[in-house]
């Protein structure tokens, strides 16, 4: 298969003009194939980017971009099901679901398996393909060899398997909001403090040392990973799409990157230059893929 450069969903709130000319810079600047829109963490925001949704999806799509929508990666309350519900049940867009929840809607219509599914071996693919999975995006602590087997599996499946190759490691889940809980909030009165942190919040150990990064519900890495070394291997272990997860500065210039060295018009030793003045202020890690601790990075 050709490989494809794909962008996530934007996983931070940010002020709802910033989304939008965010999403319009990627339709007019950044060469990636597919783009991912939709709300992930947190169903109260959805409704804060409604009012820019139809420009968005249409400078996408006139941009000749593929458009996939992403649904909600946890549902604990009825405004998140009902969000779900909304997202899945459309026919207007390709469905990435991130929940088992949004599967019951999709069941037998074509759609794409998130990072958050957990597809770790080769019955999760054997399943997720008999219900309509198209391509299936693995959990980014997969490392090079469980990678590789499920890259022969997903071949005789007919599956597009897709690696988050940039960005920071999105790694757990929770029912308390730690951003509300940070400023002496509750979760249902948040007042939406996470739009303070447009990366997330830095968590630092007693030491003082950052270790980890808050997203409302989530916790993230503090490193930023980076495979661009290991694309060729992983190119070779049958994987077709490499998804970069967008970060508030630079996104476009990594993209940039990323496309010049598919295209063979760089060495990966100019594309790590490059991504060094990306602009995220954190360094690069990609333990996971070599079977070391996440947060290392392996030359």
């Amino acid at each position: 298969m050709t490989p494809q450069l794909t962008l996530g969903p934007v996983l931070y709130n940010w002020p709802a003009e910033t989304w939008r000319d965010f999403y319009f810079r990627i339709a007019d600047e950044a060469p990636v194939d597919t783009v991912f829109i939709g709300e992930v963490i947190c169903s109260k925001r959805a409704p804060l980017f409604d009012p820019y949704l139809e420009e968005v999806v249409a400078r996408l799509k006139k941009s000749g971009k593929d458009l996939v929508f992403a649904s909600l990666a946890e549902v604990t309350s009825n405004i998140d099901r009902r969000l779900v519900e909304r997202v899945a049940a459309s026919d207007e867009f390709f469905i990435e679901a991130n929940d088992a929840s949004a599967l019951w809607y999709l069941d037998g219509r074509p759609h794409a398996i998130g990072p958050y599914m957990n597809a770790y071996n080769e019955d999760s693919l054997e399943f997720f393909a008999g219900n309509g999975a198209r391509s299936i995006c693995l959990p980014p602590e997969m490392p090079a060899n469980g990678i590789a087997a499920l890259g022969k599996r997903s071949g005789e499946l007919g599956l597009e398997l897709e690696v988050q190759v940039y960005g920071r490691i999105p790694l757990a889940l929770s029912a308390r909001c730690y951003h509300a809980r940070a400023h002496d909030r509750t979760k249902d009165s948040c007042q939406f403090i996470c739009d303070r942190d447009a990366d997330g919040m830095v968590l630092h150990t007693l030491e003082d040392r950052p270790f980890l990064t808050i997203n409302g519900i989530q916790t993230q890495s503090y490193t930023c990973l980076n495979l661009i070394n290991e694309l060729d291997e992983l190119a070779a272990s049958g994987v077709s799409r490499f998804r970069i997860s967008p970060q508030s500065t630079g996104t476009v210039a990594v993209a940039k990157s990323f496309s010049a060295l598919l295209d063979k018009e760089i060495t990966p030793a100019e594309a790590n230059e490059c991504l060094q003045e990306s602009g995220l202020d954190a360094p690069f890690s990609n333990g996971f893929y070599h079977h070391q601790p996440g947060m290392e990075w392996c030359a």
